[in-house]
């Protein structure tokens, strides 16, 4: 009877002999992937070690299962099979590509078990090569169903009420109404994230496709978002960053120290888990007021990036001086040209200004300038020849931090309501629609 049921090639069972190779099949059906499907060969090696040499190994162990009983795989894998597709969908692999690695991964199983069958053996070939065959048809379906239903749900009902509602709090106004359409209740203050994200190391990769590691890192961002939050945070994000809104139980007027090291320690465990620096420019306020409390998180991103502020959170009190510098006043243009003398010596400049940004440390400055801390104490002195201005000297060290950040703010592009900011400080921070690729998300 066992005969009958379980295909045998030369008197042992065909599950057996899979099982067996399951360990070199592994790498042998990735190593095909990557040479005959081209988008496999640009996912990031973590990727293609880690969750693609899973479903590699999972998708070999229930053929063999299918082999043995001729029982195909149940909901549980099925639903398993389609998260992997979904998954696949969000990177943007190509549906084409999905299914085609399945077929792939099912022809190296055939080829593996039918290497060892003997004239003899027609019957259980015929026996096996039907069982392959409805494993690989149940497969195709599961990814098709799980690839289309991700791509749906990005542009699904509820994707378009969030999208309105954030699109609500950005231009200001009540958003109660986009609320109760998205099923959402509204907090008593949102956490304002003006963002901007670094690339995540494979984004460099020659070989890599971009596109996916990119996404890749999106998505780890807004996974551990999700997870560290309460409530449904708000998303609009491309590759170099974007807005985020956390809803937050404590009403504006309230948040101090405490929610500040919450935060801080949030954005932190962010830039953390997608592989990439973050710099974040931060503003609490009542769903009514969040259009100017992004005006506001993205201004002082801004002056945290152009005056070298590093990774982390940043907050008004922070830039008090740059900020207050960096709005139009008689003074502003002759502080920046106290810097003048720099110009045509920028790495005089540089110098300068990163001794500045770490605290008059000169070995510190040198690390980040990678130079010799005798190179930093050369350039400042030929910086406080040209320009008269010594960091040693107390009211010396205030003007040229005045001056950066007046130089800093003359250089920054003209505001126009063009770009959705004016030059009466109505800077807007990344929202939907600014940048290419983003997406509003409910995190």
């Amino acid at each position: 009877m066992e005969r009958d049921q379980t295909p045998q090639f030369g008197g042992i069972p065909v599950h057996r002999r899979l099982l067996a190779a399951r360990p070199g099949l592994a790498s042998a059906v990735v190593a095909r992937l990557v040479e005959q499907l081209p988008v496999y060969g640009t996912l990031p090696s973590e990727q293609l070690r880690g969750d693609i040499a899973r479903q590699v190994a999972n998708g070999i162990r229930s053929c063999a299962e299918v082999l043995r009983t001729g029982e195909l795989p149940g909901e549980t894998e099925q639903a398993e099979i389609r998260e992997s597709a979904a998954r696949r969908a969000d990177e943007g692999v190509p549906l084409e590509s999905v299914v085609g690695a399945y077929h792939l991964g099912a022809e190296e199983c055939a080829a593996q078990v039918l290497a060892s069958a003997e004239p003899g053996d027609l019957r259980d070939v015929l026996l096996a090569q039907s069982r392959l065959l409805a494993y690989l048809r149940l497969v195709s379906c599961a990814v098709a169903a799980g690839y289309v239903q991700e791509r749906q749900a990005a542009l699904g009902d509820r994707q378009v009420a969030l999208q309105s509602l954030m699109s609500r709090l950005l231009e200001g106004g009540s958003p109660y109404a986009e609320a109760a359409r998205a099923g959402i209740h509204l907090p008593p203050c949102y956490l304002v994230l003006s963002i901007g994200l670094g690339p995540h190391p494979d984004e460099l990769l020659p070989d890599v496709n971009t596109g996916v590691a990119v996404r890749r890192k999106l998505r780890r961002l807004r996974n551990e978002l999700q997870r560290q939050t309460t409530g449904v945070p708000l998303s609009a994000l491309s590759g170099d960053g974007g807005l985020i809104l956390i809803p937050h139980e404590t009403p504006a007027a309230e948040w101090g120290a405490v929610d500040r090291e919450r935060l801080s320690r949030l954005i932190e465990e962010l830039g953390r888990m997608c592989g990439a620096e973050l710099i974040a420019g931060a503003a609490a306020a009542a769903p009514e007021d969040v259009s100017q409390a992004v005006r506001l998180a993205g201004e002082v991103r801004e002056i945290a990036e152009t005056s070298g502020r590093g990774p982390g959170l940043h907050l008004l009190d922070d830039v008090l001086l740059e900020y207050q510098l960096s709005l139009p006043s008689p003074a502003r243009a002759g502080l920046a040209a106290l810097l003048d003398p720099l110009d045509a010596r920028p790495e005089l400049s540089d110098t300068l200004r990163t001794f500045v940004a770490c605290g008059l440390d000169r070995r510190r400055a040198a690390a980040r300038l990678q130079v010799h801390p005798n190179t930093v104490d050369y350039r400042l002195r030929k910086a406080m020849e040209l320009t008269g201005l010594d960091t040693v000297r107390g009211a010396d060290l205030l003007v040229l931090q005045a001056a950066f950040a007046a130089r800093d703010a003359l250089r920054q592009p003209p505001r126009s309501p063009g770009d959705g900011r004016t030059a009466s400080r109505e800077a807007t921070g990344p929202g939907p629609g600014r940048q290419e690729g983003a997406r509003t998300t409910a995190s």
